[in-house]
């Protein structure tokens, strides 16, 4: 029987299966479908914590959390989406390789830094971006073993705004496009030269005494009024010229 100091240790150090999952050997044949063609071992079973399992052996591990190990530089990698679901990978760093973004599973030593580096891993050395401080979930668990009191693997669980019906979101998101569309064309027809200087409007109609009569004056004062209509064909003819008929 495990004694709670001891479950209380590996729970620090991590879920018990990530020892096993970084100790394992990949992209070997399977002992078991050796024979078999694309046999090699690149899956491992989360709640199984045996060897690596090729994908014939899928079918003795129906219902089981399984992710797959891929290879990066002759280093084992897992993608960032299978791993986050089980793992707080906070603090190493991500890489994208083939679209995808991806994790290294152990350390890759880096004796010589390169030129210009200032941020590097506090395990192996290896150059990194500022904003991380490993380089591999191996080197965030060696970190974890000296003690570092600000490191977890432990999910951290978020609550999310539609569980809880809280959190904000901004203005401009959460107002309706139709709401807005409204808002901008109230503002083009109070824009528009309906209202002349003289305080009458161009439908015949006085303008009614209102607390927005001020604003209404502004809008006047900068637009201009509805210029009369000219007839061309009742316009009085010029006097003192004849008219007179071609020969």
């Amino acid at each position: 029987m495990v004694s709670p100091i001891g479950r209380m240790g590996n729970d620090e150090l991590g879920p018990p299966w990530l020892k096993p999952l970084l100790r394992a050997s990949y992209f070997i044949p399977c002992s078991i479908h050796g024979d078999s063609n694309k046999s090699e071992c690149n899956l491992f079973c989360l709640d199984c914590m045996g060897h690596a399992l090729c994908s014939y052996c899928l079918i003795n591990h129906k219902d089981h959390r399984v992710v797959q190990i891929r290879r990066s530089s002759y280093h084992n990698v897992v993608r960032v989406n299978e791993i986050q679901k089980y793992l707080d990978i906070s603090c190493v760093q991500t890489y994208i390789i083939n679209s995808a973004k991806i994790v290294f599973l152990n350390e890759r030593p880096q004796p010589r830094p390169g030129k210009g580096v200032t941020n590097t891993c506090e395990i192996c050395c290896r150059s990194l971006l500022d904003s991380f401080r490993f380089c591999s979930l191996g080197c965030k668990l060696g970190a974890l073993k000296r003690g570092e009191p600000d490191l977890t693997f432990t999910l951290r669980t978020k609550h999310t705004r539609d569980a809880f019906h809280g959190g904000s979101e901004s203005d401009e998101s959460s107002t309706p496009k139709k709401i807005r569309r409204t808002n901008i064309f109230n503002r083009m027809m109070m824009d528009s030269p309906a209202i002349s200087s003289d305080g009458h409007n161009n439908y015949g109609g006085e303008r009614s005494a209102s607390s927005g009569d001020d604003a209404t004056t502004n809008i006047s004062r900068f637009s201009p009024a509805t210029p009369p209509i000219f007839n061309h064909h009742n316009a009085r003819r010029r006097k003192g010229i004849p008219h007179r008929a071609p020969f």
